[in-house]
């Protein structure tokens, strides 16, 4: 069985893949820039001190889910499982996944990259493939019992979502500005041990580059990654400016501001530019993301 409509966009921000194509399956109706920059991942940036490529992944999450609320979507984690994980435990989690399936409830798993689970066959599930252009990973099934797909990485997080009743647009709009501000206000709030968000994701990035600690892969990845959602949030600012006609000039103004951070990120993600030449452009970014976020900061109250 297949649940028909249930597709993965190929988003680099694989977590924005799965909750777009959930988001629509349940018909909100709601575009790629609104998924983002209502659930605050427009904003969010997070870089490990070498600049390892576990930043997109490896961040607190529960204002985003709070926000996911706003958007209509509650994720339900079913567990975490990795290589010691009991047949027991595996078949018990396969279980639950199957009783959301059969319910017409769409899931995921989370290992190395974020996946849709959009139906099973009598031996396997069928797991979402982001990128077109990349057959080869992550794997397009899961296996009962074995779980032979991840091979030695098995660090697996499994969800479920349900649809909720979706916030209206001033609190959508209202709630994820603020988080972003709190993202770069507070960074130590929404950060693990070893990883920086906000500016102090720049700063961990520039130090790394700097002393050559920087990961080439991580530095590759991350800065496509958080390019992405910079371009969401341009297109985000774009879309609301056409709905909210007094800020408009101030939206349109922070979209140019975004679409120009994420076109230097995606600057910083290429691997023929040496350390040397990417370290002012790191520098400049964290003065325009503060730049940016301060005005961010006062257009929350136009949403209020």
């Amino acid at each position: 069985m297949e649940l028909a409509n249930l597709k993965m966009p190929p988003f680099n921000t694989t977590l924005m893949g799965v909750v777009k194509g959930v988001l629509d399956y349940y018909g909100s109706g709601l575009s790629p820039a609104m998924a983002f920059g209502g659930s605050g991942h427009a904003f969010l940036i997070n870089i490990h001190e070498e600049v390892c490529p576990s930043g997109p992944y490896v961040w607190k999450n529960d204002r985003f889910q709070a926000l996911l609320r706003n958007l209509g979507l509650e994720t339900v984690s079913l567990g975490f499982f990795h290589s010691g994980s009991t047949s027991a435990e595996r078949a018990a989690v396969e279980q639950k996944l199957k009783d959301n399936l059969a319910q017409g409830l769409p899931c995921s798993l989370c290992n190395l990259e974020n996946q849709l689970i959009y139906g099973l066959d009598e031996q396997r599930f069928f797991t979402a493939q982001p990128w077109p252009k990349n057959p080869d990973f992550p794997p397009k099934t899961l296996t009962f019992s074995t779980w032979a797909e991840f091979g030695n990485e098995c660090h697996a997080s499994f969800f479920s979502f349900k649809k909720l009743p979706k916030q209206d647009r001033n609190v959508i709009i209202r709630d994820s500005l603020t988080y972003a501000v709190d993202l770069f206000e507070n960074p130590r709030k929404h950060s693990c041990e070893h990883y920086g968000i906000g500016p102090e994701a720049y700063d961990n990035w520039l130090k790394a580059v700097e002393t050559g600690k920087a990961n080439p892969h991580g530095n590759w990845w991350n800065a496509t990654v958080w390019s992405e959602c910079r371009a969401m949030a341009a297109a985000f600012f774009a879309e609301i400016a056409e709905r909210y006609p007094d800020s408009a000039s101030a939206l349109r103004a922070l979209s140019a501001d975004y679409k120009e951070i994420s076109d230097r990120l995606a600057r910083v993600s290429d691997k023929k530019v040496p350390d040397d030449e990417k370290s002012p452009i790191i520098r400049d970014l964290k003065t325009r993301e503060l730049a940016a976020i301060s005005r961010v900061k006062e257009l929350v109250g136009s949403f209020a």
